[in-house]
């Protein structure tokens, strides 16, 4: 598609304002009783160390300054840097980690770390550090723990010694700047080696001594820093029994997953078998519509009405499904989200769910300085 670069910006910068200006946009967020304890932030999440393994310093996936800028300028103001815990670690790789090794640190990724955080913050995008591997636990199986964190204290004092040394190292950047989300998506998982084992909810009381015991780490370094926990039965469902810790809750727009995750092979043995997204309509024997979204979200909004502070740190859509369904069905995710308050993270800004080079067949991108933006989603987001 021959669009310049300036052209691009000035034509989605009149739509986004366009519809601001006549659209209900305009008056959702007036309502006292819509506020969120959070700011409504929105953007992406930064897959840098996502992988367990030990980051590549010349990896073409890394986060560069560009990146950052471009989300600056296009008027977002927020990432999540999920992190799988071994990535930052030094222990031989040529065999099982050890309970013993996961205090050994690697200070290069420490700092590369340290660094990524410190540049966002300067282009004035607040940071959520998450683990998305904590000690004993990932809800993505690829790498054996050797415990579980909803079941052993030497897991459990790893988490808190690990989430205690981020705290350390960050306790000068302002809560303003930076907050940390203690762990993606707990479950309980008895395999978790297991891509595809049964996943259910953490029991409540277990949930809430995991989380305490990190909240009490990180509070020892900084009592203002602000806590997310994700919710519970993979970022499901609100969890009450943390509510008296004065955490906030992060909820997920991957609601239905024959939308968000079409024939992902990390979701579907067979991806074959993944039934035809449409939205509305009736996928795999069961109806979906706005309202399915709207029941979704009550018990997320109602947490946030009793004072607890509540985002989406992940959503969006692999890049498999259809794009006409993944934008009707993303657009009312977005839209009650917005009403209630609520922001944003997409899942990734470049790669398979995200806005630049997302590998999707079926549009036309436009020319980003060498790379394929995905135009239609990016004016999307921007209008929320």
């Amino acid at each position: 598609m021959k669009l310049s670069r300036r052209d691009f910006i000035r034509d989605t910068a009149i739509a986004a304002t366009a519809i601001t200006m006549t659209g209900r946009r305009a008056f959702a967020y007036g309502k006292p009783e819509l506020r969120n304890k959070f700011p409504r932030w929105k953007g992406f999440n930064l897959l840098d160390y996502f992988s367990p393994a030990t980051p590549s310093p010349e990896r073409r996936s890394k986060t560069t300054e560009d990146d950052l800028k471009w989300m600056r300028d296009w008027g977002f103001d927020f990432v999540r840097v999920p992190m799988a815990y071994p990535s930052y670690l030094s222990f031989d790789r040529s065999r099982d980690i050890k309970k013993e090794e996961v205090y050994i640190m690697n200070e290069r990724v420490l700092d590369e770390i340290e660094s990524l955080v410190r540049t966002a913050v300067r282009y004035n995008l607040h940071v959520s550090l998450n683990l998305h591997r904590g000690p004993g636990y990932c809800i993505n199986a690829g790498f054996h723990e050797p415990f579980n964190l909803w079941k052993d204290k030497e897991a459990q004092d790893a988490f808190y010694f690990h989430w205690g040394m981020w705290a350390k190292r960050f306790k000068d950047v302002s809560p303003r700047h930076l907050s940390f989300d203690l762990l993606n998506e707990p479950a309980y998982i008895e395999d978790m080696n297991d891509q595809y084992a049964k996943k259910g909810p953490v029991p409540g009381a277990t949930y809430r001594l995991v989380a305490g015991g990190a909240a009490k780490a990180v509070r020892a370094e900084n009592p203002d820093r602000i806590i997310i926990a994700d919710g519970n039965n993979v970022g499901n469902n609100v969890t009450p029994e943390l509510i008296s810790l004065g955490l906030g809750q992060s909820c997920r727009g991957y609601y239905p997953s024959a939308i968000s995750h079409y024939q992902a092979p990390w979701v579907w043995k067979d991806p074959s078998k993944a039934p035809q997204p449409v939205w509305p309509g009736t996928m795999g024997g069961k109806y979906y519509d706005r309202k399915s979204l709207e029941d979704l979200y009550k018990p997320w909004i109602e947490l946030k009405d009793q004072g607890v502070g509540v985002h989406c740190g992940e959503c969006g859509c692999w890049k498999n499904t259809p794009h006409n369904v993944f934008l009707a069905w993303f657009g009312d995710v977005l839209d009650i989200l917005t009403d209630a308050g609520i922001g944003y993270a997409l899942w990734n800004f470049r790669g398979d769910f995200g806005i630049l080079d997302s590998g999707r067949q079926d549009i036309e991108y436009t020319d980003w300085y060498g790379h394929k933006l995905d135009g239609k989603l990016l004016e999307l987001l921007r209008r929320y």
